[in-house]
């Protein structure tokens, strides 16, 4: 393929919304606090059972972001953004105005970036002890139970989303899941390793080291009836913690999958940076426009 028709065919893709110019960083109008048309965020207490240990009935909690002019009358598209091994609900910051996730959101709305959608927050760790400090890692390989037994279907029964009654999986096109570190992983081997029924769009920043590696991710894809509409990863080149692992988890993906083709259902992005919100904020303001489109 010549130079000029490249150049054609990427514009047929970016008018198709396949192509996404990932940023290298945050643009500060995006970072800003805004004064008006802001959105809100809700703290919910859902019912649930923990699902590591004997199946006792608890109670779980989880941060949520409606956007402006959030209304009953529309509905909106889903991401479930999941924290860190060291984190919970709120370590994403979505507690209160100040939130970077909040803003980025309130102002990628406003200046017509992406279409309005819900952001949650839950604690992924899915057993009665889910404290930050103290609580069984091993608690977050069975989140897939809790999010799907108990935390779609709150979401879905109290807030206006494209649920269809009676099938989780007509509706995953509207869902989305992504996550930092512990976070990916769980994107990777829960949402992609267990949930392809319910989401269609996955979002991986610094993927912690236990997630699945390549192979198995594109054995996973090559066996699922369902597509995935886009596959966003990031990671810090200087992350002594995730670089390696989260490179076997996804870099290397399209090569053995042929439901995954660069730039337009899928994206490895890398660069200077080091295993912390550098990375995770700019993968979130990357991923929230890649989401739904």
């Amino acid at each position: 393929m010549g130079h000029s028709e490249e150049m054609i065919q990427k514009a047929i893709a970016q008018e198709n919304g396949k192509v996404h110019e990932n940023a290298q960083s945050i643009p500060e109008k995006y970072q800003q606090k805004r004064a008006d048309e802001t959105g809100v965020i809700e703290h919910i207490r859902y019912p649930s059972k923990d699902y590591f240990l004997a199946g006792k009935e608890i109670t779980k909690e989880a941060n949520v972001y409606l956007p402006y002019g959030y209304s009953r009358d529309k509905k909106y598209n889903v991401l479930y953004l999941m924290h860190g091994i060291g984190g919970d609900e709120a370590e994403w910051g979505m507690v209160d105005e100040d939130s970077l996730v909040k803003r980025m959101m309130d102002n990628l709305i406003y200046y017509k970036e992406i279409e309005p959608f819900i952001v949650v927050t839950p604690n992924g760790r899915s057993t009665e002890n889910c404290a930050r400090e103290g609580s069984d890692y091993n608690s977050f390989y069975v989140f897939g139970k809790e999010l799907r037994s108990d935390l779609i279907p709150y979401m879905e029964a109290h807030y206006s989303t494209y649920a269809v009654e009676g099938d989780p999986s007509a509706s995953r096109m509207h869902r989305a899941m992504a996550g930092l570190s512990m976070g990916g992983m769980q994107t990777i081997n829960i949402g992609i390793g267990e949930c392809m029924d319910l989401f269609s769009y996955f979002g991986a920043f610094s993927a912690a080291p236990t997630s699945n590696l390549a192979e198995k991710t594109a054995k996973i894809l090559e066996d699922t009836p369902y597509t995935v509409d886009y596959f966003y990863n990031i990671c810090g080149t200087e992350d002594e913690i995730a670089y390696d692992s989260a490179a076997a988890a996804a870099k290397n993906l399209p090569a053995l999958c042929d439901k995954l083709k660069e730039s337009d259902n899928f994206i490895w992005q890398e660069l200077k940076g080091m295993h912390d919100f550098h990375i995770w904020y700019l993968g979130f303001f990357n991923f929230a426009q890649i989401a739904f489109k």
